[in-house]
C-alpha cells in the first residue's frame, strides 16, 4: 500500500469520526441536554461500577487531567458522586446518582439508535462486526506501538 493510500484512509477515518461524533453529540444535547463527552464516562462508570479517574481514562484512552474535569463537570450536575477510596486515600471512587443512572438510561436509547441510523443502515451486521474487528486490531497494534515507543524514551 502506498503513503497517499494510507493518508486518504487517515482522512476518511478522522473525518468519519468527526462527523459520527457531531451527529450524535447533537441528538444527545438536543433530547437529554447531555453532550456525548459525558456520556461516554458515564457508560464506562456505570459498566465498571465504583471506579476510579484512572480507570475511566484508560477506557477512554485520554489524560487522567482531562478525565478529572469531567467527572468535574459530571458531579456538578448532580449526575456522579465521589467517595473517599479505601484502598487508596489518594483517590476517589465514583458512582453515578440515581438521576444519572436515569438520565444514562434514556440517553442510551438515543445514542443506540444514532448508531443504527449512521451505521446499521450503511452497512451488513457482517461488515459490522468486520469493521469492528479491524478497529479493534488498529488499536491493539498502535497500543503496542505506543508502549514500545514510550520503553526507548
Amino acid at each position: 500500500m502506498t503513503g497517499s493510500d494510507l493518508s486518504g484512509h487517515f482522512d476518511n477515518l478522522v473525518r468519519f469520526e468527526t462527523e459520527l461524533w457531531t451527529a450524535v453529540d447533537q441528538r444527545l444535547r438536543i433530547e437529554h441536554d447531555l453532550p456525548l463527552s459525558r456520556f461516554e464516562p458515564m457508560q464506562i462508570i456505570d459498566r465498571l461500577g465504583s471506579c476510579r479517574v484512572f480507570d475511566i481514562a484508560e477506557a477512554l484512552a485520554i489524560t487522567v487531567g482531562g478525565t478529572s474535569k469531567l467527572v468535574d463537570r459530571i458531579e456538578s450536575s448532580g449526575h456522579c458522586r465521589r467517595q473517599s477510596n479505601p484502598a487508596d486515600k489518594r483517590s476517589s471512587l465514583i458512582a453515578l446518582t440515581p438521576d444519572g443512572i436515569g438520565l444514562l438510561q434514556r440517553a442510551k436509547s438515543t445514542f443506540d439508535d444514532e448508531l443504527a441510523r449512521r451505521l446499521g443502515s450503511a452497512l451488513t451486521p457482517e461488515a459490522l462486526d468486520r469493521f469492528g474487528a479491524t478497529l479493534a486490531t488498529l488499536r491493539e497494534a498502535n497500543r503496542r506501538l505506543t508502549l514500545i515507543t514510550k520503553e526507548k524514551a
